[in-house]
Order: C-alpha cells, then structure tokens, then sequence
C-alpha cells in the first residue's frame, strides 16, 4: 500500500522564513548607503533580493512537491550539467570578473554562480551514489576513490575561480556526508590529512591568500592593508554590545566595512541588533540543523536520509564558516551567510535545497 503523504515541516519552514525575513531587513540597513553612493537609489540591493526570495520561495514550493525519489534518476544529469558550468566559466571572457575572482555567468542583472548549483548538484549525487554503494564503502579503492575523485575535481575547478571558502563548503559537507553514510574514519581522517595539504598548498601559491593568513594571525600588524576587513569587523561586533546600536543606526556600513551586505552582514547585524541579535540568529541556525537532522534520521531510505542530511550540512557549514570569518576566528573567505546575505544565486539555490528538505519530511517515520 503507498504511503500517504503528510504535510511538510511547519517548523522547519517557519525557521527558514524567519532567517529570510531577517536578511532582508538586514540586507536593506546593510546596504542602504552603499546603493544611495553607488546607485542613487538606497533600496537598490533591497529590491533584487526581494525579487530573487521571491523567485526563491515560489521555487520551494514546487520542489516541496516534487517527489525526492525523482533525484536518483537525474542525479547524474544535473551533477554533470554542473560540472559543464564550472568548466564554461573559465573560458576566457565567459564569466564576469570582479575583484580578481570569475564566479558569475549571464547578462546583465541576470548573472548566477555556477558553484551554487555545483553544491547542491554534489549533494544529489552523493546521496545517491553513497546509498546505492553502502556496502562498499568500507573500502578505499573501490568504495571511495570515485566520489573522492569527483569531490576534488569540482573544489579544483571552483579553487581556480578562485573560491576557497565554497570550495571548504563542499569538501566539508562531502567529508560529514560520507562519514554519515558508513566509510571508516581512519579513511576519511587520512583523506582528511591529504586534503588540508592541498588547501596549505593553495594559500602558499596564491601571495594574496598568503596575506589573508598573516592578517588572520594578526590583522593589526596590516591595519589599513590586509587587516583592516577584519578589524572593522570586530569593531562592529565589539561594538555592538547588548543590544545594538539600534536598526539602521550602525556606523561601519557607512564605507567603513567592506562588503557589508553580502560576506560580512553578519558584522552589521551584531553592531545593530547587538548580543541578542546575534544570538537569535545562531539559535535559529541550530534550530535549523534540529529539524534538518531529525528530518534525515526518520527518513524512509538511505537516499532520502543522506540527501536530507547533506543539504542541512551544506546550510550549516556554509553558516560556520562565515560567522567564523566575521569574528576573526577563520581566515577571510569569499563565502555569504545562508538567506541572510545579498545574493541572488546563493538564496534561490538554498531555497531550492530546502524545498527537497521539505519533500523528504513528508514521508518521515513515525
């Protein structure tokens, strides 16, 4: 007899509208400075992100609807369509370049990252692969060695771009996905060791990546170079007490804070809205991943339990690193917080990852 179909998880869509509200208000009192200067219309970032939440919610939905299961037999379709892109925005004079980083293709204000499909794209794929191979996955060779090839493969087309922090994000998320489906620890934990080698090699051959760790170690040693991101970081964070300078009333989003509506939000938040603020934020992130890793413990298969348990990953990681980043506790990455950040591609690629959270949490045990 097929299994009725439940509503999906109010909880975890009420959390995940609540963060979405919260990066919009934050986006506008982020932003609104830097577009009066830049475009002379303070609601500029405002109205795109309201049109792509939009575009994102209405995304959602229709996933929520579409059966998870339908995953296993386009899985490879879209982990390769994925790849394609990554590899079509190298192409000289494809992707758009800003600030010495290619990660955009399209026209216009239409542009989207390849790497925020690549994400959710290996997600699908892992999950299906990883739960169709169970049994092999204690072995190296013939068990890991293929998603392993294929995990590098993508961060190194993504590290060219460059973009080390989603580059983190996903070896990260592939690493707790296979570790969740069953593969040996002392496997992972070498693979691990091999993988932080490649990462110290890619700071030591990039000098600007190089900097960025010095000025980690001691960003007052560089103040107006290499360290002045994160110390006007800090300083909105420090700043911040309590309960903030008030919505709108922070003073680093007036040219002060470079990126303060996308990577580093997160400083405008806690300068605004203070300790409790932020606090609230985090609580609605660890709630986030409480009903995503519940989701994917009661989940009727091994697909369905890994695939839920790597988009909650995905979000959370991507959360941690940024945050990290924020309050000097990581090394500068090009990497945005999760529905909170300005940034179309991220937000609706997100949004679309939890749509299948959502399909998945209508067929979970009881």
């Amino acid at each position: 007899m097929k299994k009725e179909r439940r509503a999906p998880d109010f909880i975890l869509f009420v959390i995940v509208l609540l963060l979405l509200t919260v990066g919009i208000v934050m986006v506008y009192s982020s932003s609104y400075v830097y577009a009066q200067v830049t475009f002379d219309d303070g609601a500029h970032f405002l109205k795109n992100q309201l049109v792509w939440a939009l575009l994102g919610i209405a995304a959602m939905v229709v996933v929520m609807n579409i059966h998870y299961k339908t995953y296993l037999k386009w899985a490879n379709i879209i982990f390769g369509a994925a790849v394609i892109l990554l590899v079509v925005l190298l192409i000289p004079g494809v992707g758009i370049t800003v600030k010495g980083a290619t990660r955009s293709i399209g026209v216009g204000q239409f542009t989207f990252q390849p790497a925020e499909i690549a994400k959710l794209a290996l997600v699908i794929f892992l999950a299906k692969y990883l739960a169709q191979n169970k049994e092999k996955l204690k072995e190296l060779i013939r068990g890991l060695a293929l998603p392993l090839l294929l995990v590098g493969g993508v961060c190194g087309l993504i590290l060219l771009q460059p973009d080390l922090g989603t580059a983190a994000t996903i070896a990260g998320t592939a690493f707790l996905m296979m570790l969740a489906a069953g593969a040996r620890i002392s496997h992972l934990s070498l693979l691990g060791l091999l993988g932080g080698c490649l990462v110290a090699l890619a700071i030591v051959v990039e000098p600007y990546r190089m900097k960025r760790i010095m000025a980690f170690r001691d960003p007052w040693s560089d103040p107006l170079g290499n360290g002045f991101q994160t110390i006007q970081a800090l300083l909105a964070v420090g700043s911040g007490k309590l309960f903030g300078a008030g919505l709108g009333q922070g003073r680093q989003k007036f040219l002060y804070l470079p990126e303060q509506h996308t990577d580093f939000i997160f400083a405008v938040l806690a300068e605004e809205l203070g300790f409790i603020g932020t606090t609230f934020v985090l609580l609605l992130f660890l709630a986030f991943m409480w009903r995503g890793l519940k989701i994917a413990i009661k989940a009727p298969d091994s697909f369905a339990a890994l695939l839920a348990a790597g988009v909650t990953i995905m979000v959370v990681l991507q959360a941690v690193i940024n945050i990290g980043v924020v309050t000097g506790s990581l090394p500068i990455t090009g990497i945005t917080l999760p529905f909170i950040s300005y940034g179309g591609s991220s937000l609706t690629l997100n949004l679309l990852g939890i749509g299948i959270l959502l399909n998945i949490s209508r067929y979970v045990r009881e």
